[in-house]
């Protein structure tokens, strides 16, 4: 790996792991902020930021599958993260997520497994 990709990568895990620092700031403030009153129900997930989508995307690239990741931002209508709009981060993920998935194996008659 050379200087720059290695410093690329250690850039990126700094700001993944900036961005759980905040994260967990942002829960305490809330959590033990004093007597501000309750907001509204927080949603069931999380909402996903810049940088920890780019950390996925990131591991997935020195993986190997950079041209699938820029695929997958052009199907996006973005030609780098920050041009994705942030409400598709969770479809982007999902996609991500198959990029590398070992495709389940048939033989010539289509039945998955070894052939008998």
């Amino acid at each position: 790996m050379s200087k720059m990709s290695e410093m690329a990568a250690s850039i990126e895990e700094l700001r993944s792991a900036a961005a759980a620092i905040n994260d967990v700031a942002n829960w305490l403030a809330e959590a033990f902020g004093g007597d501000e009153p309750k907001s509204e129900a927080k949603p069931d997930e999380p909402t996903l930021t810049l940088e920890a989508v780019r950390a996925v995307l990131a591991d997935k690239s020195r993986a190997g599958f950079t041209a699938q990741i820029r695929s997958l931002l052009q199907k996006y209508g973005a030609d780098k993260l920050s041009g994705v709009d942030p409400a598709n981060y969770k479809a982007l993920l999902a996609d991500v997520e198959d990029i590398g998935a070992p495709e389940e194996s048939t033989d010539s008659l289509g039945r998955g497994g070894a052939a008998e």
